[in-house]
């Protein structure tokens, strides 16, 4: 069996500390930044202190998850990740009997997915921005933070194409601007440029810049370029003391789309991410090439892309019944 790594030298707190400013050295998203952290200090918690941390605590910790807890298999794997990192990137130690903890089986689940018409339906309960973010979400396939987060400068209205930044899995893409979005998001455009210059009046206008650009670029953070073009309504005031706007809050959205299943008599269980699913199938179903799609959605792995062909409308795998064919 091999040697339980040394003891911390640091205390809680410190070592919390040092792991957070490692996270954000690597540019990990500020979400990930409070998981790990959070899922860190559990651990010192669990383990009694920074006094004593290795194979036993990790897995009596893991097996207090899984076993007492009942977590999720997404929600261990999250745990297990930012143990990964505590153990590797800021403790420096060697994890060879970490091999023993497996990342617990998600099991592979169908996605939700809407019919066309059905999609027609949550659309037209919704206006407005949710509207415009909704239908983002169903033609261009984004994730719902992939579309709050656009900024102005990531919209191509020449070549119909919107760059997506710093998404899930960290590489950029590029992805269709649906032809019947361009009129209302240049509408919508004017609206927020209107805004921007109100609050750059009132001496406001900046906003948080990703990779510590606004060190770099001080001017930028109040630059057309890198406005939200989904901004909230309100201001807040960031750690630098300045007023700013975030953009439009996921938790709202994801209730407003909600809202408009139900409201639209909808009984199956979709979600924000059902409008990006229903993308994917509809493209398959006109003959889209899974290559293209896989591309368009950001997936690394063509296999993930393969899932939306078990829900094609012409049912399991893809197979017509040969009843159908009579």
């Amino acid at each position: 069996m091999v040697t339980a790594p040394k003891l911390a030298p640091l205390g809680p707190e410190e070592l919390i500390e040092l792991a957070q400013s490692r996270l954000k050295l690597r540019q990990y998203s500020r979400r990930t930044v409070t998981a790990y952290v959070g899922w860190i200090r559990r651990f010192i918690v669990f383990s009694g202190g920074t006094h004593a941390l290795g194979e036993a605590e990790v897995s009596a910790f893991l097996t207090d998850l899984a076993q007492q807890k009942r977590v999720s298999a997404s929600t261990q794997n999250q745990a297990v990740a930012a143990l990964l990192f505590l153990f590797i990137r800021v403790l420096k130690q060697e994890l060879l009997w970490l091999d023993s903890f497996v990342h617990a089986n998600r099991g592979q689940k169908q996605p939700v997915v809407l019919s066309r018409g059905e999609v027609a339906d949550v659309l037209g309960v919704l206006s407005g921005t949710p509207h415009l973010i909704s239908a983002l979400l169903y033609g261009s396939g984004l994730r719902l933070l992939e579309a709050l987060r656009l900024r102005a400068k990531d919209i191509d209205f020449d070549s119909l194409s919107l760059s997506i930044r710093s998404p899930k899995g960290r590489v950029d893409r590029v992805t269709v601007l649906p032809h019947k979005l361009v009129q209302p998001l240049q509408r919508h455009l004017v609206m927020v440029t209107l805004q921007h210059e109100v609050d750059l009046e009132e001496g406001n206008g900046s906003v948080e810049l990703p990779h510590a650009l606004d060190r770099k670029y001080p001017s930028a953070a109040k630059e057309w370029p890198w406005q939200w073009v989904f901004p909230a309504s309100r201001h807040y005031t960031a750690d630098d003391g300045q007023r700013r706007r975030h953009h439009y809050h996921e938790s709202a959205m994801q209730r407003k789309i909600r809202s408009a299943v139900l409201e639209a008599g909808i009984k199956k269980h979709a979600t924000s991410h059902s409008l990006r699913h229903s993308f994917a199938t509809h493209l398959l179903e006109s003959g889209s090439d899974i290559r293209t799609i896989q591309k368009l959605l950001g997936h690394r792995d063509v296999r993930t892309t393969m899932i939306y062909t078990h829900v094609l409308n012409t049912g399991p795998m893809g197979v017509r019944s040969p009843l159908d064919r009579q």
